[in-house]
């Protein structure tokens, strides 16, 4: 089974509020999102910006939180944490972040369906982006990410399978986005 790591450290600013707690169609994204990773294992929840709330939504889920201290730095070192929560042994991961409400179980079965060891990608808006899976000869280069920028770099190689999903370009930054 592959693993999946789901980015939950952010502080929202633009929204104003942790849109991880945001709920959509009856359960906050954040649960979402752990129920569109149920058929990766383990799944790790990043954790930073107000991790005690966000946490306390993870509450009777199958879920590992591992929190990111370094969450003010962005992105990148909630990749970083989340890599390093798989230890040794995994074959790739599944990455996702919170603000996509459109992800769901059957996204992640047609990503899991294409995963055959290079790395697999949705593809909207023009550009390849998460949820994505990551072959383990990437975590080198996850572990060396910096700043406020995300795995994108590793999803432009002529190796990448993409998986349409035109709906990935539907994200909540603001209010009014869901």
């Amino acid at each position: 089974m592959l693993p999946a790591v789901i980015l939950a450290a952010g502080a929202s600013r633009r929204l104003g509020r942790p849109k991880q707690l945001e709920r959509y169609q009856g359960e906050s994204l954040l649960r979402r999102a752990v129920a569109a990773a149920g058929a990766c294992g383990p799944v790790v929840v990043v954790t930073g910006c107000r991790a005690e709330e966000i946490e306390g939504e993870l509450r009777g889920l199958a879920v590992r939180v591992v929190h990111n201290p370094g969450w003010e730095e962005g992105m990148a070192s909630s990749i970083r944490e989340g890599v390093r929560a798989l230890g040794e042994g995994a074959e790739g991961a599944l990455f996702l972040v919170c603000d996509q409400p459109a992800v769901d179980a059957v996204l992640v079965g047609r990503l899991l369906a294409r995963w055959r060891g290079a790395p697999v990608a949705c593809a909207y808006g023009g550009v390849r982006g998460i949820p994505a899976i990551l072959p383990a000869r990437a975590f080198p280069q996850l572990l060396a990410l910096a700043g406020d920028t995300g795995a994108r770099g590793l999803l432009q190689g002529d190796d990448v399978v993409e998986v349409p999903f035109p709906e990935g370009a539907w994200d909540v930054d603001e209010p009014g986005d869901l």
